[in-house]
């Protein structure tokens, strides 16, 4: 990468004006890197092109990019102009309040994350075949150049993995943590060989909530690649609807937005559907990653108790032992998932705050919020359905 002059940073305001073979070149580069269908061209430029994730839904697409004097992508990053703090996940509700009765402004601000998707990955995305060891240094110097420039009040970075985290906090960034539910298939070839590993009553009361989900003649489908039809996907979409109303008043999701994440990635996509007297009645959204099974959305149109777990959670396990996956990341929140097999996991994000006096204020509860989720996660890991929890979690 030679020297600072040659590299060249650039902003694009839509993802269709950026190469998707060198865009995913960055963000899926194989090798030791898994998938993440997140990053992918396909999925972050579906999210703008269905009007889910654009300048009108208070997320303006503002993604870096890192370019070689001969032109090629090195480094992206996917960035976005946000006026409000919905569909992050890593809520600064509070901090923007605060910084806002103390007469400043909080928003806009720029926010590196995958739009309304609580899942780690990469946000620092690197092409390892141009041989660029700095590009994630100037993809950095290059983020919080821009937010200087636009004069806004602060730069987050979201659902990091830990190697990333480290790396912002030695640039200066403040570092947050929170904590997710995740299943994790230590060999299991069967459901019941993870059940086994269960202590006695944790397994029995599994087994009882499975049998019940499906005790009004309801039926489990897995439906994924070119079996993924309209009719599916119409289905999915009336519980995303009737759900995400009910929840949090707004869906942020498009229906457009299923039609394109079809027609791009079939084979990353998942639905767990129910059926029950020729109708579908609830459904999951899933996407398939190099070693993960990601869940999304849930909905239903109809209430059958423990149907939800078994929609989302068991089937969710199900699927990743049958295809050899390593886990299950179920989404955000959730201390029931723990009962279940899904073990709490540290989650990271890196924030850069331009007023000092405010940098100081949210570093200081930022290291007292830091030293709760260790707490947490070591206490509720004490509550392992497993019956040696040292085989299934390591020291925290």
């Amino acid at each position: 990468m030679g020297d600072q002059e040659q590299i060249v940073i650039r902003v694009a305001n839509a993802l269709e004006t950026v190469d998707p073979l060198a865009w995913d070149a960055c963000a899926n580069p194989g090798g030791d890197i898994p998938y993440n269908p997140f990053t992918s061209y396909s999925f972050l430029n579906a999210l703008e092109k269905s009007g889910s994730a654009t300048m009108e839904t208070g997320w303006a697409p503002y993604h870096l990019l890192l370019e070689t004097p001969s032109g090629d992508l090195a480094g992206c990053m996917p960035l976005y102009l946000k006026s409000h703090s919905q569909g992050e996940y890593v809520f600064d509700y509070g901090w923007a309040d605060a910084f806002e009765r103390a007469g400043g402004r909080y928003y806009p601000k720029l926010l590196s994350a995958v739009p309304f998707t609580p899942a780690t990955g990469r946000r620092l995305l690197v092409n390892p075949l141009l041989n660029a060891p700095d590009a994630e240094d100037y993809l950095i110097a290059g983020c919080v150049e821009i937010t200087k420039r636009l004069d806004v009040s602060s730069l987050h970075l979201n659902f990091l993995p830990q190697d990333q985290w480290e790396r912002l906090g030695d640039h200066g960034f403040l570092r947050r943590m929170d904590q997710q539910f995740h299943w994790e298939n230590n060999g299991f070839e069967t459901f019941d060989a993870f059940l086994d590993a269960l202590a006695s009553r944790k397994r029995k009361q599994i087994r009882k909530e499975r049998n019940e989900a499906l005790s009004n003649d309801i039926e489990i489908e897995w439906v994924t690649g070119n079996d993924l039809t309209d009719a599916h996907w119409d289905a999915f979409f009336n519980f995303y609807m009737d759900t995400g109303s009910r929840k949090w008043g707004s869906p942020y999701l498009t229906r457009d937005f299923f039609t394109r994440i079809n027609q791009a990635m079939p084979d990353k996509t998942l639905l767990i559907l129910a059926k029950r007297a020729g109708r579908y009645i609830a459904g999951a959204l899933n996407f398939i990653g190099g070693d993960t099974l990601f869940g999304r959305n849930w909905g239903c149109v109809e209430d059958h108790r423990f149907l939800h777990f078994e929609v989302c959670y068991y089937q969710a396990i199900d699927f990743a032992i049958a295809h050899g996956l390593k886990r299950v990341e179920a989404g955000a929140q959730g201390a029931h998932k723990l009962a279940r097999g899904y073990m709490p996991q540290e989650t990271y994000s890196a924030h850069w705050i331009a007023n000092p006096s405010f940098r100081t204020a949210v570093s200081d509860y930022l290291e007292n919020e830091r030293a709760f989720v260790q707490r947490d996660v070591r206490a509720l890991a004490q509550h392992s359905p497993f019956k040696k929890i040292d085989n299934i979690i390591s020291e925290t």
